[in-house]
């Protein structure tokens, strides 16, 4: 079953897989809200492109790679992302980012999840956002937390897996922002390493 996570929570993602993870995939979902034509009927949505990425940070918080739509893989191969959704249609994961957990190099101490509306759309115009983390060897879900945060912003770092204690843990952060890619976020992504 998997954890609900809310903002700030932090979970062991051993304990909570029942076992050792060696592969895990993150997966954002979201639908563009359904707008509503003239006299209520006929509307439709339009298309958000909500972005992806990975960003592979060292101990003392340098970044060391990032995989986002313009590298879908990192340099040393252990994350990997699936490919740019750029309309959220379709059910389940519109993006994923795939990493092997035992392929990480032991210099990288987090790795932190972000999405970022390319298109510039704020959040109030996409509904059904969430960020799952999936045990890649059984395909259960381990963990889930819900992005959808009405509001002006079109960005948001959502969650870092780290090193911790011998273990790979998930700290669901939450943080709304703004900017187009992942670079916009750094200012904000460093007091959570």
């Amino acid at each position: 079953m998997a954890v609900n996570l809310q903002k700030g929570q932090k979970i062991s993602l051993e304990k909570e897989a029942g076992g050792t993870l060696t592969k895990v995939i993150m997966g954002l979902g979201w639908d563009a809200v359904k707008s509503k034509g003239f006299f209520g009927f006929g509307g439709g949505s339009q298309e958000i492109d909500l972005d992806a990425s990975c960003i592979m940070f060292d101990e003392q918080g340098n970044p060391v790679d990032a995989v986002w739509f313009r590298q879908l893989k990192s340099k040393d191969g252990s994350v990997v992302h699936t490919g740019d959704n750029r309309t959220g249609e379709g059910d389940g994961d519109d993006e994923q980012i795939i990493v092997d957990l035992t392929k990480v190099p032991s210099s990288v101490k987090s790795l932190v999840f972000t999405v970022n509306s390319f298109t510039g759309q704020n959040f109030s115009q996409v509904e059904n956002a969430t960020c799952r983390i999936v045990n890649a060897s059984n395909n259960s879900e381990v963990a889930r937390f819900n992005l959808t945060t009405l509001g002006s912003h079109n960005a948001q770092i959502m969650a870092k897996i780290y090193r911790h204690g011998g273990e790979w843990k998930m700290h669901a952060i939450g943080e709304i922002g703004n900017g187009r890619t992942f670079d916009d976020l750094m200012p904000q992504i460093t007091p959570h390493l």
